[in-house]
């Protein structure tokens, strides 16, 4: 399936990012610095430009003059953040499969925000997945998923909703059946992966997977 790459300013640790030839990369505002330091030449450029020095925002200047189609400035004052905004073109474009890098650390409520991101692919029928090093977080909406037995490390489900019902878990160290999960009880988190095949299942409402590979 090809993937939307987005490429944002957070934390980032990523030494490497895998790119298909039929892959769109998209480096959202400071984004773009990694993207240099990785060698990738991103698809486009999307952003207020706010949090890269003033020699990378004149490189965009550049870029923009000569292909203007690669460079979306946006405005600082907006209601979209920058991030979602990226996401959106990708939406456009017909691009359901989704990987953020850059999309933790930094500032908490731009994490936040990068979750909530995460909710809007899933309710727009896109699926996304946020990785870090020894990190990846996702949302799991009415539907089951599988882990495969070589999975690490830990497991943590908590509640998007006031409710997420029906959450059964196989193949871990602690199983549910059918079980409520809240937004006021934290009962999902650091699950253990086994060495099996194990799956999550959640009849009605929504999870957010994070899968830590490190204690």
């Amino acid at each position: 399936m090809k993937t939307c790459i987005v490429i944002g300013a957070g934390n980032f640790s990523m030494s490497h990012i895998a790119l298909e030839e039929n892959d769109f990369c998209i480096a959202v505002d400071g984004g773009y610095a990694y993207c240099k330091l990785l060698g990738i030449e991103p698809d486009l450029i999307v952003g207020d430009m706010d949090s890269l020095p003033k020699e990378q925002q004149k490189e965009i200047d550049d870029i923009s003059e000569k292909e203007p189609g690669r460079v979306v400035r946006l405005c600082p004052e907006k209601d979209d953040t920058d991030t979602l905004a990226a996401l959106r073109i990708g939406m456009g474009k017909g691009y359901k499969n989704y990987r953020l890098y850059g999309a933790l650390g930094g500032r908490m409520d731009h994490t936040i925000a990068n979750i909530q991101c995460l909710c809007y692919l899933k309710n727009n029928g896109a699926e996304g997945i946020i990785l870090e090093k020894g990190l990846s977080i996702t949302v799991i909406k009415e539907e089951k998923v599988s882990f495969e037995s070589r999975g690490k490390g830990y497991l943590s489900l908590f509640s998007l909703g006031e409710r997420a019902e029906g959450v059964t878990i196989t193949g871990m160290k602690y199983p549910l059946n059918k079980a409520l999960l809240t937004n006021d009880y934290p009962i999902g988190i650091s699950n253990e992966f086994i060495g099996e095949e194990s799956t999550v299942e959640v009849k009605k409402g929504m999870l957010l997977a994070i899968h830590s590979q490190e204690s």
